[in-house]
Protein backbone atom coordinates (compact mmCIF):
# COMPACT_ATOMS: atom_id res chain seq x y z
CA UNK A 1 0.00 0.00 0.00
CA UNK A 2 2.64 2.39 0.53
CA UNK A 3 3.98 2.10 -2.70
CA UNK A 4 0.24 2.40 -4.18
CA UNK A 5 -0.08 6.00 -2.19
CA UNK A 6 3.02 7.53 -3.45
CA UNK A 7 2.62 5.99 -6.99
CA UNK A 8 -1.00 7.94 -6.46
CA UNK A 9 0.88 11.08 -5.28
CA UNK A 10 3.35 11.44 -8.49
CA UNK A 11 -0.23 10.74 -10.81
CA UNK A 12 -1.83 14.13 -9.15
CA UNK A 13 1.90 15.95 -9.31
CA UNK A 14 2.25 14.64 -13.40
CA UNK A 15 -1.71 15.31 -14.00
CA UNK A 16 -2.12 11.94 -15.22
CA UNK A 17 -5.83 10.66 -15.87
CA UNK A 18 -4.50 7.03 -15.40
CA UNK A 19 -2.31 4.36 -13.46
CA UNK A 20 -1.74 0.71 -14.29
CA UNK A 21 -0.11 -1.78 -12.74
CA UNK A 22 1.19 -4.49 -14.58
CA UNK A 23 3.25 -7.53 -13.32
CA UNK A 24 6.95 -7.99 -14.52
CA UNK A 25 6.30 -3.93 -15.58
CA UNK A 26 7.39 -0.60 -13.85
CA UNK A 27 4.39 1.06 -13.05
CA UNK A 28 2.87 2.97 -16.23
CA UNK A 29 1.11 6.48 -16.32
CA UNK A 30 -1.36 7.56 -18.95
CA UNK A 31 -0.38 11.55 -19.38
CA UNK A 32 -2.27 13.54 -21.91
CA UNK A 33 -2.98 10.40 -23.93
CA UNK A 34 0.32 8.81 -23.63
CA UNK A 35 1.62 6.32 -21.67
CA UNK A 36 4.93 6.70 -19.85
CA UNK A 37 6.57 4.22 -17.84
CA UNK A 38 7.53 5.36 -14.44
CA UNK A 39 11.32 5.09 -12.93
CA UNK A 40 11.87 2.35 -10.85
CA UNK A 41 11.36 -1.44 -9.95
CA UNK A 42 9.26 -3.99 -11.84
CA UNK A 43 5.53 -4.55 -10.31
CA UNK A 44 5.60 -8.37 -9.22
CA UNK A 45 2.82 -10.62 -9.12
CA UNK A 46 3.18 -11.25 -5.68
CA UNK A 47 2.95 -7.28 -4.77
CA UNK A 48 -0.61 -7.23 -7.07
CA UNK A 49 -1.91 -10.16 -5.36
CA UNK A 50 -0.91 -8.45 -1.57
CA UNK A 51 -2.73 -5.45 -3.27
CA UNK A 52 -5.79 -7.29 -4.50
CA UNK A 53 -6.61 -8.35 -0.67
CA UNK A 54 -6.03 -4.71 0.87
CA UNK A 55 -8.09 -3.04 -1.17
CA UNK A 56 -11.13 -5.19 -2.07
CA UNK A 57 -13.66 -6.04 0.79
CA UNK A 58 -14.81 -9.81 1.19
CA UNK A 59 -17.66 -9.46 -1.50
CA UNK A 60 -15.81 -7.84 -4.25
CA UNK A 61 -13.13 -10.49 -3.79
CA UNK A 62 -15.64 -13.29 -4.04
CA UNK A 63 -17.34 -11.58 -7.14
CA UNK A 64 -13.47 -11.58 -8.58
CA UNK A 65 -12.36 -15.02 -7.93
CA UNK A 66 -15.94 -15.94 -9.63
CA UNK A 67 -15.72 -13.74 -12.75
CA UNK A 68 -11.91 -12.78 -12.97
CA UNK A 69 -12.51 -9.27 -13.53
CA UNK A 70 -14.37 -6.38 -11.63
CA UNK A 71 -15.08 -2.93 -12.05
CA UNK A 72 -15.71 -0.86 -8.62
CA UNK A 73 -14.90 2.89 -7.55
CA UNK A 74 -12.72 3.40 -4.51
CA UNK A 75 -11.78 7.16 -2.67
CA UNK A 76 -8.32 7.53 -1.80
CA UNK A 77 -7.39 10.30 -0.18
CA UNK A 78 -4.07 11.29 -2.33
CA UNK A 79 -6.57 11.40 -6.21
CA UNK A 80 -10.18 11.38 -4.44
CA UNK A 81 -12.50 9.09 -6.56
CA UNK A 82 -11.23 6.65 -9.05
CA UNK A 83 -12.61 3.67 -10.30
CA UNK A 84 -10.54 0.58 -10.51
CA UNK A 85 -10.99 -2.38 -13.15
CA UNK A 86 -9.04 -5.06 -11.90
CA UNK A 87 -8.26 -7.95 -14.38
CA UNK A 88 -6.47 -11.49 -14.49
CA UNK A 89 -3.39 -12.38 -16.71
CA UNK A 90 -1.24 -15.16 -16.65
CA UNK A 91 -3.34 -16.33 -13.90
CA UNK A 92 -2.75 -13.02 -11.59
CA UNK A 93 -4.39 -9.92 -10.95
CA UNK A 94 -3.72 -6.95 -12.59
CA UNK A 95 -4.77 -3.23 -12.29
CA UNK A 96 -5.94 -0.17 -14.19
CA UNK A 97 -6.50 2.82 -12.07
CA UNK A 98 -9.31 5.88 -13.81
CA UNK A 99 -8.69 9.34 -11.75
CA UNK A 100 -12.37 11.26 -11.55
CA UNK A 101 -11.40 14.23 -10.04
CA UNK A 102 -12.43 16.45 -7.52
CA UNK A 103 -14.37 18.58 -9.04
CA UNK A 104 -16.71 19.70 -12.09
CA UNK A 105 -14.23 22.01 -15.32
CA UNK A 106 -16.48 24.59 -16.34
CA UNK A 107 -17.95 24.26 -19.65
CA UNK A 108 -15.11 26.60 -21.47
CA UNK A 109 -12.20 24.67 -19.84
CA UNK A 110 -13.75 21.55 -21.04
CA UNK A 111 -14.20 23.37 -24.84
CA UNK A 112 -18.08 21.94 -24.86
CA UNK A 113 -20.24 24.12 -27.29
CA UNK A 114 -22.99 26.55 -25.65
CA UNK A 115 -25.61 24.69 -27.37
CA UNK A 116 -25.17 21.89 -24.54
CA UNK A 117 -26.19 23.99 -21.67
CA UNK A 118 -29.47 24.71 -23.85
CA UNK A 119 -30.06 21.19 -24.04
CA UNK A 120 -29.63 20.34 -20.76
CA UNK A 121 -32.73 22.40 -19.78
CA UNK A 122 -34.93 20.86 -21.81
CA UNK A 123 -37.28 19.22 -20.17
CA UNK A 124 -37.30 15.60 -21.75
CA UNK A 125 -36.05 14.13 -24.47
CA UNK A 126 -32.66 11.76 -24.52
CA UNK A 127 -28.94 13.48 -25.26
CA UNK A 128 -26.50 10.84 -25.87
CA UNK A 129 -23.05 11.59 -25.45
CA UNK A 130 -20.47 9.46 -27.71
CA UNK A 131 -16.72 8.29 -29.01
CA UNK A 132 -14.37 6.21 -28.05
CA UNK A 133 -12.93 5.19 -24.45
CA UNK A 134 -11.09 7.61 -23.18
CA UNK A 135 -13.05 10.76 -25.27
CA UNK A 136 -14.01 12.43 -21.92
CA UNK A 137 -17.72 10.90 -22.01
CA UNK A 138 -17.98 10.87 -18.52
CA UNK A 139 -16.46 13.99 -17.85
CA UNK A 140 -19.09 15.90 -20.29
CA UNK A 141 -22.08 13.54 -18.71
CA UNK A 142 -21.31 14.74 -14.89
CA UNK A 143 -20.54 18.24 -16.41
CA UNK A 144 -24.40 17.88 -17.75
CA UNK A 145 -25.62 16.79 -14.36
CA UNK A 146 -23.91 19.24 -12.49
CA UNK A 147 -25.40 22.11 -14.52
CA UNK A 148 -28.97 20.68 -14.07
CA UNK A 149 -28.41 20.04 -10.10
CA UNK A 150 -27.13 23.92 -10.00
CA UNK A 151 -30.04 25.37 -11.98
CA UNK A 152 -32.98 23.09 -11.64
CA UNK A 153 -35.38 21.93 -8.43
CA UNK A 154 -35.90 18.07 -9.39
CA UNK A 155 -34.76 14.45 -8.79
CA UNK A 156 -31.89 13.32 -10.60
CA UNK A 157 -31.23 9.61 -10.67
CA UNK A 158 -27.78 8.10 -11.94
CA UNK A 159 -26.92 4.46 -13.02
CA UNK A 160 -23.63 4.61 -12.95
CA UNK A 161 -21.02 1.10 -13.26
CA UNK A 162 -19.57 2.37 -10.98
CA UNK A 163 -19.67 5.62 -9.58
CA UNK A 164 -17.02 7.94 -10.91
CA UNK A 165 -18.03 11.34 -9.46
CA UNK A 166 -19.95 12.04 -6.38
CA UNK A 167 -22.45 14.73 -6.80
CA UNK A 168 -23.57 16.50 -3.88
CA UNK A 169 -27.30 18.09 -3.73
CA UNK A 170 -27.56 21.22 -4.42
CA UNK A 171 -31.03 22.79 -6.08
CA UNK A 172 -32.15 19.28 -7.22
CA UNK A 173 -31.52 16.18 -5.48
CA UNK A 174 -29.14 13.56 -6.79
CA UNK A 175 -29.50 9.46 -6.26
CA UNK A 176 -26.67 8.00 -7.62
CA UNK A 177 -27.11 4.32 -7.66
CA UNK A 178 -24.22 2.41 -8.46
CA UNK A 179 -24.46 -1.41 -10.31
CA UNK A 180 -23.59 -4.40 -8.09
CA UNK A 181 -23.60 -2.15 -4.34
CA UNK A 182 -26.90 -0.90 -5.27
CA UNK A 183 -28.78 -2.90 -7.65
CA UNK A 184 -28.29 -6.31 -9.22
CA UNK A 185 -27.66 -5.43 -13.02
CA UNK A 186 -28.22 -2.50 -15.16
CA UNK A 187 -31.08 -3.20 -16.99
CA UNK A 188 -33.33 -4.27 -13.84
CA UNK A 189 -31.66 -0.48 -12.19
CA UNK A 190 -33.44 1.25 -15.65
CA UNK A 191 -37.16 -0.87 -15.82
CA UNK A 192 -37.17 0.44 -11.53
CA UNK A 193 -36.21 4.39 -12.34
CA UNK A 194 -38.96 4.91 -13.75
CA UNK A 195 -40.85 4.22 -10.47
CA UNK A 196 -38.62 6.30 -8.66
CA UNK A 197 -40.52 9.86 -9.54
CA UNK A 198 -37.13 11.12 -11.63
CA UNK A 199 -37.22 14.05 -13.70
CA UNK A 200 -33.60 13.21 -15.00
CA UNK A 201 -32.12 9.68 -15.61
CA UNK A 202 -28.43 9.32 -16.30
CA UNK A 203 -27.11 6.25 -17.80
CA UNK A 204 -23.59 5.69 -17.54
CA UNK A 205 -23.68 3.32 -20.68
CA UNK A 206 -26.09 2.33 -23.03
CA UNK A 207 -24.93 -1.58 -24.30
CA UNK A 208 -27.69 -3.16 -25.53
CA UNK A 209 -31.31 -3.49 -26.85
CA UNK A 210 -32.81 -3.62 -23.91
CA UNK A 211 -31.34 -0.45 -22.55
CA UNK A 212 -31.87 1.04 -25.74
CA UNK A 213 -35.58 0.98 -25.67
CA UNK A 214 -35.91 1.72 -21.71
CA UNK A 215 -34.12 5.19 -22.24
CA UNK A 216 -36.47 6.08 -25.28
CA UNK A 217 -39.41 4.84 -23.62
CA UNK A 218 -38.59 6.79 -20.50
CA UNK A 219 -37.68 10.26 -22.56
CA UNK A 220 -40.59 9.82 -24.82
CA UNK A 221 -42.55 9.82 -21.60
CA UNK A 222 -41.62 13.27 -20.16
CA UNK A 223 -37.85 12.60 -18.84
CA UNK A 224 -34.96 14.06 -20.02
CA UNK A 225 -32.27 11.17 -20.35
CA UNK A 226 -28.70 11.61 -20.28
CA UNK A 227 -26.50 8.33 -21.62
CA UNK A 228 -23.07 7.70 -23.30
CA UNK A 229 -22.10 5.20 -25.37
CA UNK A 230 -19.27 3.83 -27.84
CA UNK A 231 -19.39 5.32 -31.08
CA UNK A 232 -17.10 6.77 -33.41
CA UNK A 233 -19.73 8.90 -35.01
CA UNK A 234 -23.21 10.45 -34.72
CA UNK A 235 -24.08 8.46 -38.01
CA UNK A 236 -22.77 5.09 -36.48
CA UNK A 237 -24.34 6.16 -33.06
CA UNK A 238 -27.86 6.17 -34.48
CA UNK A 239 -26.99 2.81 -37.23
CA UNK A 240 -26.44 1.25 -34.00
CA UNK A 241 -29.23 1.93 -32.02
CA UNK A 242 -31.70 0.77 -35.60
CA UNK A 243 -30.00 -2.19 -35.96
CA UNK A 244 -30.06 -3.39 -32.98
CA UNK A 245 -33.60 -4.35 -33.70
CA UNK A 246 -34.82 -6.34 -35.99
CA UNK A 247 -38.59 -6.15 -38.53
CA UNK A 248 -41.71 -4.40 -35.98
CA UNK A 249 -39.38 -3.45 -33.61
CA UNK A 250 -37.03 -1.80 -35.49
CA UNK A 251 -39.79 0.50 -36.79
CA UNK A 252 -41.18 1.19 -33.64
CA UNK A 253 -37.49 2.05 -32.01
CA UNK A 254 -36.96 4.52 -35.39
CA UNK A 255 -40.70 6.11 -34.80
CA UNK A 256 -39.36 6.74 -30.90
CA UNK A 257 -35.84 8.05 -31.89
CA UNK A 258 -37.68 10.27 -34.47
CA UNK A 259 -39.76 11.67 -31.70
CA UNK A 260 -37.89 11.95 -28.41
CA UNK A 261 -33.92 12.66 -29.53
CA UNK A 262 -32.65 15.84 -28.81
CA UNK A 263 -29.25 15.39 -29.54
CA UNK A 264 -26.02 13.62 -30.12
CA UNK A 265 -22.30 15.11 -29.32
CA UNK A 266 -19.49 12.66 -30.72
CA UNK A 267 -15.92 13.49 -28.87
CA UNK A 268 -12.68 12.66 -29.33
CA UNK A 269 -9.39 14.22 -27.54
CA UNK A 270 -6.62 15.36 -29.86
CA UNK A 271 -2.93 16.14 -28.00
CA UNK A 272 -2.95 20.11 -27.83
CA UNK A 273 0.06 21.85 -30.22
CA UNK A 274 2.19 21.84 -26.85
CA UNK A 275 1.22 18.47 -25.90
CA UNK A 276 0.54 19.91 -22.15
CA UNK A 277 -2.77 19.18 -22.65
CA UNK A 278 -5.28 17.13 -24.41
CA UNK A 279 -8.01 19.20 -26.48
CA UNK A 280 -11.59 18.17 -27.03
CA UNK A 281 -13.10 18.16 -30.84
CA UNK A 282 -16.54 17.34 -31.41
CA UNK A 283 -19.54 16.06 -33.73
CA UNK A 284 -22.87 17.77 -32.80
CA UNK A 285 -26.22 16.56 -34.00
CA UNK A 286 -28.96 18.41 -32.92
CA UNK A 287 -32.69 16.94 -33.88
CA UNK A 288 -34.53 19.68 -35.94
CA UNK A 289 -37.49 18.77 -37.87
CA UNK A 290 -35.06 17.95 -41.05
CA UNK A 291 -33.12 15.39 -38.54
CA UNK A 292 -36.35 13.84 -37.47
CA UNK A 293 -37.80 13.19 -40.97
CA UNK A 294 -34.44 11.44 -41.81
CA UNK A 295 -34.20 9.25 -38.90
CA UNK A 296 -38.28 8.41 -39.30
CA UNK A 297 -37.34 7.62 -42.87
CA UNK A 298 -34.39 5.59 -41.90
CA UNK A 299 -31.97 7.74 -44.48
CA UNK A 300 -29.18 7.79 -41.97
CA UNK A 301 -26.55 8.61 -44.73
CA UNK A 302 -28.03 11.91 -45.25
CA UNK A 303 -27.72 13.19 -41.99
CA UNK A 304 -23.50 14.32 -42.80
CA UNK A 305 -25.53 16.57 -45.09
CA UNK A 306 -27.95 18.03 -42.32
CA UNK A 307 -25.28 18.67 -40.24
CA UNK A 308 -23.04 20.41 -42.58
CA UNK A 309 -25.71 23.10 -43.25
CA UNK A 310 -26.88 23.61 -39.81
CA UNK A 311 -24.65 25.63 -38.24
CA UNK A 312 -27.96 27.92 -37.33
CA UNK A 313 -28.69 25.29 -35.01
CA UNK A 314 -25.42 24.58 -33.28
CA UNK A 315 -24.59 21.73 -35.55
CA UNK A 316 -20.67 21.02 -36.48
CA UNK A 317 -18.81 17.81 -38.32
CA UNK A 318 -15.96 16.55 -36.75
CA UNK A 319 -14.25 17.41 -39.43
CA UNK A 320 -14.87 21.12 -39.19
CA UNK A 321 -14.10 21.44 -35.67
CA UNK A 322 -10.98 20.07 -36.64
CA UNK A 323 -10.61 22.32 -39.03
CA UNK A 324 -11.56 25.25 -36.26
CA UNK A 325 -8.80 24.20 -33.93
CA UNK A 326 -6.28 24.08 -35.81
CA UNK A 327 -7.19 27.71 -37.56
CA UNK A 328 -7.26 28.90 -33.49
CA UNK A 329 -3.68 27.09 -33.24
CA UNK A 330 -5.01 24.71 -30.46
CA UNK A 331 -4.08 21.49 -32.67
CA UNK A 332 -1.40 20.94 -35.24
CA UNK A 333 -2.19 20.76 -38.65
CA UNK A 334 -1.23 16.93 -38.45
CA UNK A 335 -3.45 15.87 -35.40
CA UNK A 336 -6.33 17.66 -37.38
CA UNK A 337 -5.34 15.35 -40.46
CA UNK A 338 -4.80 12.15 -38.54
CA UNK A 339 -8.40 12.55 -36.75
CA UNK A 340 -10.81 14.04 -39.73
CA UNK A 341 -13.32 11.48 -41.02
CA UNK A 342 -12.19 13.05 -44.43
CA UNK A 343 -8.41 14.04 -44.58
CA UNK A 344 -8.50 14.30 -48.36
CA UNK A 345 -11.12 17.22 -47.53
CA UNK A 346 -9.61 19.16 -44.78
CA UNK A 347 -5.90 19.16 -46.58
CA UNK A 348 -7.64 21.10 -49.30
CA UNK A 349 -9.48 23.16 -47.35
CA UNK A 350 -6.22 24.08 -45.03
CA UNK A 351 -4.88 25.28 -48.74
Amino acid sequence: MDRLERLLSVAVERGASDLHLIAGAPPAFRINGEVILAEGDAVTAAELESLTAALLNPEQRAAFQRDWELCTSLHFPEVGRTRLTLYRRDGHPEFSFRFSGEYIATREDLGLPPKLDELARRPNGLVLITGPTGSGKTTTLNYLVDLINSERRCKIVTIEDPVEFVHRHKRAIVVQQEVLTDTRSFNRALIHVLRQDPDVIVIGEIRDHEAIATALTAAETGHLVLATMHSPSVIHALERIVGVFEGPAQQQIILQLASSLQAIICQELVPSVDHARRTLAYELLVANLAVRNVIRENQLHLLETIIQTGAKDGMILLDACLYDLYCRCQISYDAALSRARHPERLAKRAG
